[in-house]
């Protein structure tokens, strides 16, 4: 059963009360360095699978997941400023920031660091062709050196100049997106370890959010809470800014503006957050403002989905294929299908990661794909429940890690007791 809050259970939940100090960090040098360690073996057996020599990352996450170096992660998301390759017989290659190069010295799998050749439209303006083949040749050195005569090169995302540049030298590119997130996909028991430590801060976020939970105070001002308990702890950053208050909760999606609550208002969020360690921990809740009584509409939207949460969740196992979850999955009556959530469940680790496997509504109309649940995945399991043109919704989520038996609730953070 979920873990819900009552006058009489309060005590129960000290944990979730806004604190004075900092959490204390339980996580041991030992536990990131065996982290590190299975990441880039995943990496290399994706690699060996695929009979690709190497692949080339951009994506800052896949760049963390396969040599924990960490720089400007936000930033070089959406500039190509680093990269690094990752050979399945050779070394691994970080290429960093010239100024920055010092981030991946040291770091137990990376063999070499050297200044990355920027060829992306801001520093290079009209002479990203020129750029792009200088890079290229250096790229193109390294797989011939270490593939053995294999020149397949999985790639998870580049700019369009690399491509041909890269060809001109016999590269044969491959989509490198399914290694990344099939070797994400399965995580290690250190792995957990370390996102329940990341859950731990994300709910005592929660609780300093609920606390600020009062009329007068904006969504921005509510939502800083857990930006504030997440960055003290040595969290990273928040995905996105999903906190809504009353009307503004429906349609969902809305990010957290200077909209002011009131009380009896309903305040839904999705956390999103990217906490110690680079890994998420995605948890959603709502509550009233003032935490006053809810009134008979809320408290009917809140129970379907706590149920669809609860339904959902039990059905979890390994050896579960996607199409089969979907026809047993909790049954969205159609006065709430507008609102239905985009997914039914999807992975989590070190950010969203596959797979996303939508509603049974969408199933149904041809959306999604077929797989299998395996333990060791941890997911993501969503409800986003409220009337089709309706004032409010509710949204709900829960993390939990697939094991031999089932799902195991990785997060603790109590519902509300609406029943």
């Amino acid at each position: 059963m979920l873990k819900v809050f009552s006058d009489a259970r309060k005590k129960e939940y000290p944990n979730f009360q806004a604190a004075d100090q900092p959490l204390k960090n339980p996580i041991k040098r030992e536990t990131i360095a065996k982290v590190r360690a299975y990441r880039h073996g995943r990496i290399k057996q994706k690699l060996i699978e695929h009979d690709c020599a190497a692949i080339l990352l951009f994506d800052p996450l896949n760049i963390r997941y396969a040599t924990d170096c960490s720089d400007m992660q936000v930033w070089t998301m959406h500039n190509a400023a680093r990269y690094a390759i990752v050979c399945a017989d050779g070394p691994t290659i970080c290429f960093e920031y010239r100024n920055a190069m010092h981030l991946a010295q040291g770091l137990d799998q990376v063999d070499e660091v050297r200044p990355a050749t920027s060829w992306f439209y801001f520093t290079s303006g009209p002479l990203v062709a020129r750029n792009a083949k200088l890079w290229a040749a250096e790229i193109a050195e390294i797989v011939k050196a270490n593939g053995g005569g294999n020149k397949r090169l999985a790639v998870d995302k580049m700019e369009p100049a690399g491509v041909d540049a890269l060809r001109a030298h016999g590269i044969e590119i491959v989509e490198g997106q399914e290694l990344t997130e099939t070797a994400r996909m399965i995580k290690s028991p250190d792995e957990v370890e370390v996102m329940r430590w990341t859950i731990k801060v994300c709910e005592q976020g929660m609780g300093r959010m609920r606390e600020h939970s009062i009329a007068g105070k904006t969504e921005n001002e509510i939502w800083a809470q857990l930006h504030f308990e997440n960055i003290r702890n040595g969290g990273e950053w928040i995905e996105t800014r999903l906190l809504a208050i009353g009307e503004r909760t429906n349609p969902w999606f809305q990010e957290c503006s200077d909209h002011i609550g009131k009380d009896g208002d309903l305040l839904s969020f999705d956390t999103d957050l990217v906490g110690p360690y680079g890994y998420c921990a995605d948890l959603s809740r709502s509550w009233t403002i003032g935490l006053v009584p809810p009134s008979d509409a809320q408290r009917q939207i809140y129970n379907f989905a706590l149920s669809e949460i609860e339904h959902n969740m039990g059905l979890i196992r390994p050896g579960l294929n996607f199409k089969e979850f979907s026809q047993k999955s909790k049954r969205i009556p159609e006065r709430y299908h507008d609102n239905r959530y985009s997914c039914a469940f999807h992975g989590v680790g070190l950010c969203d990661e596959y797979p996303s496997v939508p509603t049974h509504v969408d199933m149904e109309r041809g959306a999604g794909h077929d797989g299998m649940i395996e333990e060791g995945m941890v997911l993501c399991i969503e409800s986003c429940t409220g009337l089709n043109g309706g004032p409010e919704c509710v949204k709900l989520e829960v993390q939990v890690l697939v094991t031999e038996t089932g799902a195991e609730q990785l997060d603790s953070f109590p519902f509300e007791d609406w029943a």
